[in-house]
């Protein structure tokens, strides 16, 4: 090891867990830190590869379709930070976030320099009403590191997401990540504002506003003054309502209906549409000027089919939802998640969510079986093409299919779930990722 220095006690000037990890993967140093918070000697890791580690995982990370601080820095020599699910040393998965730089010895090679600052049960805590963000996979990782990211900020935020997929939570989380987490986070659901009401419940009234206004009303902008408003399904807004708007966004200032007075209040926007608003802008159907006064930074939102594996747990949190609600207790059979997770859900999480419901309702016991799913689900989620073709090479050749690294990234690594989809033993999926190169 050509470090020319001892490694672990540079290391050890560091806080957070940190480890030094060379081109190879293999981790070379393990700072005091790293050894104290994972319950560890540094003998125990050095020499081992990190996805072994941190993932339990036989191939790199970005193998596996995730983010990974390793190919950013070595790739282009530059700080790289991202959010990964590591394992502790009880072997429970937790939310972590990796700032990764390049660090050079005396002789010039260049090692990765991994900073790990763990987020101990954030995950639970990422909450709108009864539901939780949840899931594992690279496309809802890189979404909640975006939403991280974003929310550390004061700027205004625009999700994108088709319906169904859960953008109120996300907007939560925005204010959650944010210096506003303690203040209020007051929703509007711009769909339903009829027009003749906008400034009343935007802006609030004086008392003798308008007829039968029988006293003063704060309107849901003032009720968010030192938090985050939600414009849910912003798209919706009325020109007229958006020309309204914009100003009190621009300026923070307002008058209640009826009132003389001018108001100030101190507000983060969040919005949020299944809508292509720079469309809409071209088609003079959204106004341009509120857009770019909304989309100061943009964040998409994956739909349940692009984090198939993130859907038993969806569905575990649902069903314990749905217990609480009913005073019951429902689990999936394993035909019914494997079903589910080859299902496409054009309603993404609601219709999931009401799937459950009308299962539980069905089943005759605590396990919902695949007879009880839709019909929809029962005929068409068959194993995806992907899977068959994988499937159908594999039975003819004995041989691993060409989409390994298609499927492994589909169930991030999971062997058990790969081995499910082609229907083979766990092992000879492990046996062939032995024999793989580590790319």
């Amino acid at each position: 090891m050509p470090l020319g220095l001892n490694a672990g006690s540079v290391l050890d000037i560091q806080q957070n867990p940190m480890v030094l990890i060379d081109r190879e993967y293999r981790i070379m140093a393990a700072n005091r830190a790293y050894q104290d918070a994972y319950g560890v000697h540094a003998d125990e890791v050095v020499g081992k590869c990190c996805h072994e580690i941190s993932h339990h995982s036989p191939v790199p990370c970005h193998r596996r379709g995730e983010d990974c601080p390793h190919q950013a820095v070595f790739n282009t020599g530059e700080a790289h930070e991202v959010r990964h699910i590591h394992y502790d040393h009880q072997n429970h998965a937790e939310h972590v976030r990796i700032r990764g730089h390049a660090i050079k010895d005396q002789e010039g090679n260049t090692y990765l320099g991994e900073e790990i600052i763990r987020l101990p049960h954030q995950e639970e805590e990422i909450t709108c009403g009864e539901l939780r963000m949840v899931g594992r996979s690279p496309a809802f990782m890189r979404c909640l590191h975006h939403i991280e990211m974003a929310g550390r900020t004061d700027a205004s935020i625009l999700l994108f997401g088709e319906s169904g997929v859960g953008k109120e939570l996300a907007a939560s989380a925005v204010h959650q990540f944010s210096a506003r987490a303690n203040g209020p986070f007051i929703t509007v659901d711009c769909a339903s504002l009829p027009e003749t009401l906008f400034e009343s419940e935007i802006l609030g009234h004086e008392r003798g506003a308008f007829t039968g206004c029988l006293g003063r009303k704060r309107g849901l902008y003032e009720m968010a003054h030192g938090g985050t408003l939600f414009l849910d399904e912003v798209g919706e807004l009325p020109l007229a309502m958006q020309a309204k708007f914009l100003r009190v966004l621009e300026t923070g200032s307002f008058r209640r209906l009826g009132g003389a007075e001018t108001l100030h209040a101190d507000v983060r926007v969040v919005a949020a549409t299944n809508r292509n608003l720079l469309e809409m802008t071209a088609q003079r159907a959204f106004r341009e000027d509120l857009y770019y006064r909304l989309a100061a930074i943009t964040i998409d939102l994956p739909p349940l089919r692009e984090r198939r594996e993130d859907i038993a747990g969806i569905a575990e949190v649902l069903l314990e939802r749905i217990g609480k609600s009913w005073g019951g207790s429902w689990s999936l059979s394993k035909d019914a998640e494997i079903r589910l997770g080859a299902y496409d859900f054009p309603g993404n999480v609601r219709e999931l969510r009401n799937m459950l419901q009308k299962a539980a309702a069905l089943a005759d016991g605590p396990i919902i079986q695949l007879r009880h799913l839709d019909s929809e689900v029962s005929r068409n989620a068959a194993l995806p093409a992907a899977e068959r073709s994988a499937r159908s090479e594999t039975s003819k050749t004995g041989q691993h299919p060409d989409n390994l690294d298609e499927l492994l990234r589909r169930y991030q690594g999971n062997r058990r779930r790969v081995a499910d989809a082609l229907g083979i033993s766990e092992r000879t999926v492990y046996r062939w990722l032995q024999r793989a190169p580590a790319e």
